[in-house]
Parts: C-alpha cells; sequence; structure tokens
C-alpha cells in the first residue's frame, strides 16, 4: 500500500458515535482531517446502535451535505448509512476513496452484495471490526454451553410449573468434555481460551489450517464430520460466505453423538435451520443456544421460538458498552498503518469475503 499525504487525507465519519470518541480519533492524528457532523447522522438508540434510528430521516439539504463529505473523504468510517448499497455508492461517486472501515465483525456479506467490481475492490480496502466482539461473543458461547450441560431450560420450566422432579436428575460438566469449535479465528480463540480455563479439551476448524497452541487438532472445514462425531458441545463461530452456507446441514448433525450441545455465534446462513430442528427433536441435539438466523429477525411462524430447548437471541451477543469506543481505537490504530503506508489487518477478502 501507498503511504497517502497526510496533509491531504480526510477522513468522513458515516455512523453514529460519541463526540468525544471523534476527537478521540482527531487528537490521535491532528494532521489528519475528520468530517464529523452530527446532525447528518441517525441518532443511537441504544449504545453501539451503527445504524441508528430508522425512523431519522435527512432533509435534501442534509442529504446533500452527508454525501459530499463522502464524495469528499479518503477513508470512511463506517458504511454509509450501514447498507451495501451505500458503499457501492460511496465507491463508484468517490474515485478518491480508498479505505472503508465497517462496524460489524462480518462485513464481507455487505461488501459482496455492494457488487463491487473487481477494480473497485483492489482500490477500496475494507477492514472490519473483528476481534473487538471476541471477548463478548466467547463469554455468550461459554453462558450457552454452561446453560446446555447444566439443563438450565428445563431447570426453568420445572420452576415456571412450581416442580420438584423426583428422582431430580444431574446435569453435566464441562471440564472434562470435548468442545469442537467451527471457525478458529478470533472469536473461536477466545471461546477456546475460556472453555479451557473450564478444563474442556478443545478442537476446531480453520480456513487455513496451521496449529494453535492449546488446541487438540484443527482441520479445515471438510474434516469436522470427524470432529464433531466425538464431540459433547459444538460451536460455530464461522462467517456467511458461499463456502460455509448451510455447512450444518442433515448430513453433518448425522454426525453428531446424542446429547450434544449446539451453539451459533457466527452467522445464521451456516445453519439449516431445519435440519437443525429435526436433530433437536430426535435428541442428537439436546439444547441450542443460537443468536443468528438464516432470516433476521426471526420469522413468528418459526419452531425456534417456541422450542423448550431452544434459546433465541436477537442477534445481540456481540454487543457491549465498551463497543464504540473499542471499535474508535480499532480505527484509529489502522489510521496509523494506513497513514503509513502499512497492511491493515481484517481487511476483506475480495474473493471469499471473509
Amino acid at each position: 500500500m501507498t503511504a497517502p499525504n497526510p496533509e491531504q487525507l480526510v477522513v468522513a465519519i458515516c455512523a453514529p458515535l460519541e463526540p468525544e470518541l471523534v476527537e478521540q480519533i482527531r487528537s490521535g492524528s491532528p494532521e489528519v482531517t475528520v468530517l464529523y457532523e452530527p446532525e447528518l447522522l441517525p441518532p443511537e438508540r441504544f449504545p453501539a446502535d451503527h445504524s441508528g434510528d430508522p425512523d431519522f430521516q435527512r432533509s435534501a439539504e442534509q442529504q446533500e451535505r452527508y454525501w459530499a463529505n463522502i464524495r469528499r473523504a479518503d477513508v470512511l468510517y463506517g458504511l454509509p448509512d450501514e447498507s451495501p448499497a451505500g458503499l457501492a455508492r460511496a465507491v463508484r461517486e468517490n474515485p478518491r476513496l480508498r479505505w472503508v472501515h465497517a462496524m460489524a465483525a462480518g462485513a464481507g456479506g455487505s461488501v459482496r452484495a455492494a457488487e463491487l467490481t473487481p477494480e473497485e475492490l483492489a482500490r477500496v480496502t475494507v477492514t472490519t471490526s473483528a476481534g473487538v466482539h471476541a471477548l463478548p461473543l466467547a463469554e455468550f458461547a461459554l453462558m450457552g454451553l454452561l446453560n446446555g450441560f447444566k439443563r438450565v431450560a428445563e431447570l426453568q420450566a420445572d420452576q415456571r410449573a412450581q416442580r420438584w422432579p423426583t428422582p431430580r436428575v444431574p446435569t453435566r460438566l464441562l471440564s472434562g468434555s470435548r468442545l469442537v469449535i467451527a471457525g478458529l479465528g478470533e472469536i473461536g480463540v477466545e471461546t477456546a481460551r475460556l472453555a479451557k480455563a473450564l478444563g474442556m479439551s478443545v478442537s476446531g476448524s480453520k480456513r487455513e489450517v496451521t496449529p494453535i497452541t492449546g488446541i487438540d487438532s484443527v482441520v479445515p472445514n471438510s474434516g469436522l464430520p470427524g470432529l464433531v462425531s466425538e464431540a459433547d458441545a459444538v460451536v460455530s463461530t464461522l462467517p456467511g460466505t458461499p463456502y460455509t452456507e448451510h455447512l450444518f446441514d442433515a448430513e453433518m448433525f448425522s454426525h453428531f453423538k446424542p446429547g450434544t450441545v449446539f451453539v451459533n455465534v457466527g452467522r445464521g446462513s451456516v445453519v439449516d435451520e431445519a435440519a437443525l430442528l429435526s436433530a433437536l427433536d430426535d435428541g442428537t441435539v439436546s439444547y441450542a443456544c443460537l443468536d443468528v438466523f438464516e432470516q433476521e429477525p426471526l420469522p413468528g411462524s418459526s419452531p425456534l421460538w417456541k422450542h423448550p430447548r431452544v434459546l433465541v437471541s436477537p442477534h445481540t451477543s456481540a454487543l457491549s458498552l465498551a463497543e464504540n469506543r473499542l471499535i474508535a481505537e480499532r480505527f484509529s490504530s489502522n489510521l496509523a498503518l494506513f497513514r503509513a503506508g502499512k497492511t491493515m489487518p481484517h481487511a476483506v477478502d475480495p474473493v471469499y469475503f471473509y
């Protein structure tokens, strides 16, 4: 990457962000012009609400100012209007644009949906906030494992019914159990760290197979059937790509041991929900903790809502009060690399969109 002229570098803030964090970005790179007009951005409804209030509308004059800032920028903080269409428009209307930092960890799907040409993908680097969400997602995954091993769904059902079962049913120990993590990226490795602290042995999959300290076995996704056949629990942190779509289908679930606990904090497209429901109903999966779904919001007609051994989370497991600060710090770190012409981490692959 050729180092840009810092005196000419312009950053436009396209996503809702607290003024103090904007000032943090400015103070870290005083030579950079940071365009920030909060009245042009939809207000947050909750912390780290990157899309903002859906009822927010700009006047015609405000819309022109918003896009004038984008057309002037070398760098964008956030996808314009948090949409693939906004990204495509920005790339095509601004020939000086070189870098877009996305708020999401899994922004590859948005980049793919923008349908940029190979030349546009070569010109504009899109980086993600992957890693910022690793700890909250890993903690959520551990909660799902504990819920399944400790029979929390059954305990809650007994409590609602004021039932004291006889004989009482024992729970399972995480310690000594075997966990398989599909997707040993930053989220998967952080999940493995927490699981190993509780005494679990961990294996998993990775697109580029390399040894990972503390992981018993690392295989490509094609090797998952052999791993899950020995697993007590499976966690998916996989992104949504054409190569992972419905990876967890009826064939994959047929390799699970009866009673396997399943957690998905990656992308909903990785799981065939009809196959998962069949696996739940026949006892192959004893409990499923799901933060992501094939269609979001999850339709009211989905049987997952009312299944007694499923936890439905509305794609919120990555959210934390510290998220905006952590993303701003990541952006500032990347900005220093960008200005120096160095490679930035977590760039979206223009072929795999991962």
